[in-house]
């Protein structure tokens, strides 16, 4: 297969991939504005620090030990917490860059 061939379909997929996102994803979600998106970067913002914060914590109450099996625990949690809106957060970003979602007139 030639290149300008390859081009081609590459081309279509990339369309098609995005005419079916978009039918898909955009009646999920009302028309964004970037008011509506403040929230969203807040939670990751609180859920990063709160992470940040548990480390603080663990390592003050482990002093020059190490911290015990709860406190771990609970800084993966909060890790997976902020990891997880960060991601989600990433998805949203990538879905309005790519057109997937309407944004109102900013």
């Amino acid at each position: 297969m030639q290149d300008a061939q390859l081009g081609r379909i590459k081309l279509k997929m990339d369309k098609t991939i995005r005419e079916i996102n978009q039918v898909v994803i955009n009646p999920e979600i009302p028309e964004l504005s970037s008011e509506d998106l403040e929230p969203v970067f807040r939670l990751v913002a609180k859920c990063r620090a709160a992470y940040l914060k548990q480390l603080f914590h663990v390592t003050l109450a482990a002093k020059k030990g190490l911290p015990d099996n709860g406190q771990i625990q609970e800084l993966a949690d909060l890790r997976n917490t902020y990891e997880e809106t960060l991601k989600a957060t990433q998805a949203l970003e990538t879905a309005i860059e790519r057109g997937y979602l309407d944004m109102k007139n900013v």
